[in-house]
């Protein structure tokens, strides 16, 4: 090979390169359109971003009506490697909440943010799928209280009691209770999150479930007096979820620690692996570390 075309060949294989690393690898479906919380569409905008500061993702968002049933919402949930729910609302269709489970059953993806906890307490799979719940009509039927106690156990426990709870907002430390996993891989055995609703006595069937963080519903600040779930990763049949508490105010998603999980968390329900980094600024023991949110 002479010297022009081989560095012509060398340009077009240096552009190939550049230009695959920069595509976006994975699809990614925010669902959205009913909350309890009013602020939800500047957060699925938040996430929506989040995600697409990784270079990892597209990301398409569906929005139901307003309320009731949508009978026209129908997501082709096959087509994304993730979904992340930001919904807390009245049921899906019949056919939707099928085509949801499916996709699951084959090997897709999961991301549960906060009220979306709360959602569908009467459907069977969904609580199977987000393992832990709260509000919804959840009670012991649903299945029991996990958490962890001091001596660093995991505790199910079959009490009677309503599912759902939370004090007043706080800033309040996670806890990493699984150094190996990908998504908690180099995080800080403790980081301060900003302030957020602090779920506890959230209950449900907790099948196939890992707690990764946890964090301390202190009594003082009307919680549990338990270190409550905070990260979460569930398997169904084939499906990856990853699942958070966190997440109420824009502020609260304005936090490193959740930006990062929530990130990594995606990656991993895509793939069952996380290539990303920790990022540099990530929170400390003692300081709350938050971006900006900027359209």
């Amino acid at each position: 090979m002479n010297f022009k075309l081989s560095l012509v060949f060398s340009v077009v294989v240096s552009l190939s390169v550049l230009t695959s690393a920069s595509e976006p690898k994975l699809k990614a479906l925010i669902v959205d359109g009913q909350n309890n919380h009013g602020n939800w569409p500047q957060t699925t905008q938040m996430m929506k971003k989040y995600l697409q500061e990784t270079e990892l993702f597209n990301v398409d968002v569906a929005t139901t009506k307003g309320s009731g049933t949508d009978e026209s919402f129908k997501p082709d949930f096959k087509s994304y490697q993730v979904v992340v729910t930001n919904y807390n609302g009245a049921p899906w269709p019949e056919q939707t909440q099928k085509s949801f489970v499916s996709y699951l059953k084959n090997g897709g993806g999961l991301v549960v943010v906060h009220a979306a906890n709360n959602s569908f307490g009467n459907w069977k799979e969904y609580n199977e799928i987000i393992g832990l719940g709260g509000w919804g009509g959840r009670n012991e039927k649903s299945g029991p209280y996990v958490y962890y106690n001091d001596q660093g156990k995991v505790v199910r426990d079959s009490s009677k009691g309503r599912g759902g709870h939370h004090g007043p907002q706080h800033p309040f430390a996670v806890v990493t209770r699984d150094a190996e996993h990908p998504i908690t891989k180099g995080m800080p055995k403790s980081w301060l999150h900003e302030k957020d609703e602090l779920y506890d006595y959230l209950r449900g069937p907790a099948n196939n479930m890992k707690i990764l963080a946890t964090a301390y519903a202190s009594k003082e600040k009307g919680g549990s007096g338990r270190h409550e779930p905070m990260l979460m990763t569930i398997t169904y049949e084939k499906g990856r979820i990853f699942h958070t508490p966190m997440g109420h105010g824009n502020y609260s998603q304005e936090c490193v620690g959740f930006i990062a999980s929530l990130q990594r968390g995606a990656e991993w329900a895509s793939t069952g692996k996380v290539t990303q980094k920790i990022p540099t600024d990530f929170p400390t023991l003692d300081k709350v570390s938050k971006r900006l949110f900027k359209k």
